[in-house]
C-alpha cells in the first residue's frame, strides 16, 4: 500500500482519524457494560487503519446506522462501517465488503406466516430500524406490506412486541438475542437478504484515499485479520466476504 503524506492528510483533516461506529449492529460493534467503551470488528479495523497511517484514532459512536452514515456524509467522520446501499453511495465511496451478514424475519409463535415470501402482504406491518440496511432494502422490495420504523435496530423487537405488529426484520443475531428476552417468538426459515458490510469514506476525499481504503480491506480479509477479529469477539451469523 502506497501511503503518502497527502493521503494521510486527506484522511485526517482534523489531525486525527475519526471513525464512525454504529452500535446498532451487534455483529460490528458493542459497548462494554463496565467500561462503556465500544468493541468489535469495526473498532479493530479502525484502530489498525489508524496505526497503519501513523495517526491517532477518534471513535465517533452512534446508536444507529442512519446517524453513522450521516456523520461520514457530512464530514463529521473520516471513515465508517456500513452495509453497501445505492442510496448511501450518493455521498460515500465504499470498499468491497469485508463481512457478509444475514437478514432474517421474526414473528410470533402463533403467526400464520411460515415463509419469507408471505411477509409482503397488505395486512402486514413490518418493523425495521430507521435508516438501517433493512429499512433501505425493504423500502424498495416490499410492495404491499407497511413498514414501521423503530428508532434504532436494537429496539426493533421492543417496538414489534409492545405495539403488536406482525413481523420484525433485522440482523439474525440481534433477533436471536431478543428471543431470549421475549418468549413466544420464532424466526422464519432462511434469510430475506445478505448484507454486504464494507468500509466507506466521504466521496470528496478522492480516488487516492478510496483506493488505499479498498486495498486495506482486501489485505485485512486475505491476512485473516477479519476472521480472527470475529472469532475473538465471539461473533456468529457473519462470514468473511470473498476477495473483491
Amino acid at each position: 500500500m502506497n501511503i503518502t503524506k497527502d493521503i494521510i492528510k486527506q484522511f485526517t483533516p482534523t489531525g486525527k482519524l475519526r471513525a464512525s461506529i454504529n452500535l446498532g449492529n451487534p455483529i460490528l460493534a458493542n459497548k462494554d457494560p463496565q467500561s462503556g467503551l465500544p468493541f468489535g470488528v469495526s473498532i479493530d479495523l479502525a484502530n489498525n487503519f489508524a496505526k497503519l497511517l501513523g495517526v491517532e484514532i477518534e471513535l465517533v459512536v452512534f446508536d444507529s446506522a442512519g446517524k453513522s452514515v450521516e456523520a461520514v456524509t457530512a464530514h463529521q467522520a473520516d471513515i465508517g462501517f456500513f452495509a453497501v446501499d445505492p442510496l448511501r453511495g450518493e455521498g460515500i465511496t465504499f470498499t468491497a465488503p469485508y463481512v457478509l451478514i444475514e437478514g432474517a424475519y421474526l414473528v410470533k409463535d402463533n403467526s400464520h406466516v411460515k415463509e419469507n415470501g408471505e411477509v409482503d402482504d397488505a395486512k402486514m406491518k413490518v418493523v425495521v430500524g430507521k435508516g438501517s440496511a433493512y429499512d433501505l432494502f425493504l423500502t424498495r422490495e416490499l410492495k404491499n406490506a407497511q413498514i414501521v420504523r423503530a428508532p434504532t435496530s436494537p429496539t426493533v423487537v421492543d417496538v414489534f412486541v409492545n405495539e403488536g405488529h406482525d413481523v420484525a426484520a433485522g440482523v439474525r443475531q440481534q433477533l436471536e438475542s431478543d428471543m431470549i428476552k421475549f418468549p413466544g417468538l420464532r424466526l422464519l426459515p432462511g434469510r430475506f437478504m445478505v448484507i454486504a458490510q464494507a468500509m466507506g469514506l466521504p466521496k470528496s476525499y478522492g480516488s487516492d484515499a478510496s483506493e488505499l481504503l479498498k486495498e486495506y480491506v482486501e489485505e485485512m480479509k486475505s491476512s485473516g485479520f477479519v476472521a480472527k477479529s470475529l472469532e475473538r469477539h465471539g461473533i456468529q451469523g457473519a462470514s468473511v466476504a470473498p476477495a473483491a
